[in-house]
């Protein structure tokens, strides 16, 4: 075994305690570890990070559940919408995308090179979400009256549907936002059933992958199994440790793995 895949190993050990202690961001981690340390191709990267990401979250959605923090009305008003687009973007759309996307001058803009920009500017995108942090414009308490915007609510699943299924992030950042503003839901109960759309919807993204791509069930199990112990170790780990100040600093580490991804694949 190469020292960056154990490398890889033990990221998949970290994106499970990120997930744990934050609750959520942990995902944006999976496919750079995919690709840079596994060296695996970027589409190959993005299906299997569906899968770990599904599985991983059906984790936290199971412990929110039994809290009473899952509002299953409101996950399936979202995502049925978000199902159908991260399927058929799997199924269909990234089959699509050419081997040469774009040529300027003698820079050749390749399927691979599109994806992880695409990936690097959505990870800039939560990188600025987990920095600004502003959480307190965003609360709402079980007694305020819930009220559903359908028609966003649904827009927004089908562009989070669409997002997901190019880039294998499970997109929570622009999730529970939504769920916040859209169905009115406390932010706890936001983050529980994020986590439940996020598990249903990359799994559903991930059988889209399976009639396109060989997959080595062996490496894909045993990265998942590490990436469960990992949230299992960050829940416990967050009883002690402030998820705020976490996040912010995550927020920062994103960032700059962003701006690394965008130099090295475009320069």
């Amino acid at each position: 075994m190469e020292f960056t895949e154990i490398l890889g190993y033990v990221g998949a050990l970290v994106v499970g305690l990120v997930l744990g202690l934050i609750g959520g961001g942990g995902s944006i981690l999976t496919v750079p570890i995919l690709v840079y340390l596994i060296g695996l191709n970027p589409i190959v990267a993005t299906a299997y990070s569906l899968f770990v990401v599904g599985v991983t979250s059906i984790i936290g959605a199971f412990q929110n559940f039994k809290k009473g923090l899952v509002d299953a009305k409101t996950a399936v008003i979202f995502a049925v919408p978000a199902f159908i687009a991260v399927y058929l973007t799997r199924r269909y759309l990234v089959q699509m995308i050419p081997e040469e996307v774009l040529s300027i001058g003698d820079f050749v803009v390749t399927n691979s090179i599109f994806i992880m920009v695409l990936f690097a500017v959505i990870m800039l995108l939560a990188s600025f979400s987990m920095i600004r942090n502003k959480r307190k414009e965003l609360t709402n308490t079980d007694n305020d009256i819930q009220s559903f915007n359908y028609p966003l609510i649904a827009a927004e699943g089908l562009v989070v549907g669409i997002l997901t299924g190019l880039v294998g992030a499970g997109g929570g950042f622009l999730i529970i936002p939504a769920l916040v503003l859209l169905a009115k839901l406390p932010m706890k109960k936001a983050v529980g059933t994020s986590l439940l759309i996020i598990a249903v919807k990359s799994l559903i993204g991930f059988l889209g992958d399976i009639p396109n791509i060989d997959i080595d069930w062996n490496f894909l199990l045993l990265f998942t199994a590490i990436s469960i112990i990992g949230i299992v170790l960050g829940v416990y780990l967050s009883k002690f440790i402030s998820g705020k100040k976490l996040k912010k600093g995550f927020g920062y580490f994103t960032l700059i793995m962003a701006i690394y991804i965008i130099y090295k694949e475009l320069f």
